[in-house]
């Protein structure tokens, strides 16, 4: 079990991926406008994730990609509604 490194570069190309996504998004779409569309839009980032999980692609590029697209909505919840 590995822990968790201030200076973990894995980690921070994460994190920098979530940054681009959210960026990327707030470009393509409007700010949430309330806290109950802030967590419908990370539902269904959620749910796509699941698809994946479900049918046993949980560790696929398709996945992760859908994990970076959650980690997004959430901070982009975190920016528009907080």
């Amino acid at each position: 079990m590995s822990t968790f490194r201030h200076e973990d570069e894995k980690l921070r190309a994460i994190g920098n991926e979530v940054v681009i996504e959210a960026c990327r998004a707030a470009g393509k779409f409007p700010p949430m406008n309330s806290p109950h569309e802030g967590y419908a839009v990370i539902y269904e980032e959620l749910d796509e994730l699941w698809e994946h999980v479900r049918a046993n692609t949980g560790r696929t590029d398709d996945a992760r990609t859908e994990a970076i697209q959650v980690a997004a909505m959430a901070v982009r919840y975190i920016y528009d509604l907080t």
